[in-house]
């Protein structure tokens, strides 16, 4: 059996199994020392992580917003509760989808990039949003800046529009907007990409400057007057990450 020939989700139900080390070659012994809570029973649980740079705990209630989409379209075994995490905390490295935003300058421990490096090189899926929507702002430039030490210099690419991510579940001709690109806010732009960090065939990081955590975080009483229900496409970045 091949590495490509495993899901994530089927990774980290091998790794229940002590599989992982062998099918991966890695020691990914924090693998098999999921939580109780986070991975009992469950095939997706969100995981937001935190960074000691920076302001990581923002759209507070997009996790939620999501978390309900999932449960109302899919068939997913889906744990209600949002997961913090440092990430520099081996921990991390167990759950099958991660996030990651905020405002600020980002600027990784060693620990923290230990991590964040293992776990996209080794099977892991980050979302990286930045809340600012604004390619020259201090968030970008600074993440931007990581990937590059991290990965190299030209790891980050454009992802196409036909890429599998808008179609693994609803259907998308590339990344939908988000109003704060449509009022102009941020760089005045409206972003037809998403960036991301593609490993062995496979895409571990998915990097936005449209703002979705700040798009989807809204009370959930006012979801009843979207026109469409624009959390659609957190469902298909999680359902990639899952399956591919």
């Amino acid at each position: 059996m091949s590495e490509r020939a495993i899901t994530r989700a089927g990774f980290l139900r091998l790794a229940g199994a002590g599989l992982a080390t062998a099918l991966l070659g890695s020691p990914l012994r924090a693998v098999q020392q999921r939580t109780s809570g986070a991975a009992g029973g469950y095939d997706f649980w969100f995981t937001r992580l935190r960074y000691n740079s920076g302001d990581w705990d923002v759209d507070q209630r997009m996790p939620a917003n999501l978390i309900t989409s999932l449960i109302d379209y899919t068939n997913l075994r889906v744990d209600p509760k949002e997961h913090v995490v440092d990430l520099s905390d081996p921990r991390m490295l167990s759950a099958p989808f991660c996030y990651l935003a905020g405002h600020k300058a980002v600027e990784f421990s060693q620990a923290e990039r230990r991590n964040f490096e293992r776990y996209v090189r080794n099977g892991g899926f980050v979302f990286v949003d930045d809340c600012n929507h604004d390619i020259d702002g201090l968030f970008a430039k600074s993440f931007e800046n990581q990937m590059a030490s991290i990965f190299g210099g030209d790891a980050l690419k454009k992802l196409p529009k036909d890429h599998p991510v808008y179609t693994s579940f609803f259907k998308f001709n590339g990344p939908p907007a988000t109003s704060f690109e449509l009022n102009g806010w941020g760089d005045d732009l409206i972003h037809d990409y998403l960036k991301g960090i593609t490993i062995n065939g496979r895409l571990g990081l998915l990097y936005s400057n449209k703002d979705y955590g700040c798009e989807w975080d809204y009370d959930w009483r006012n979801k009843r007057f979207l026109a469409d229900d624009n959390t659609r496409f957190g469902v298909n970045i999680v359902m990639y990450a899952l399956t591919n």
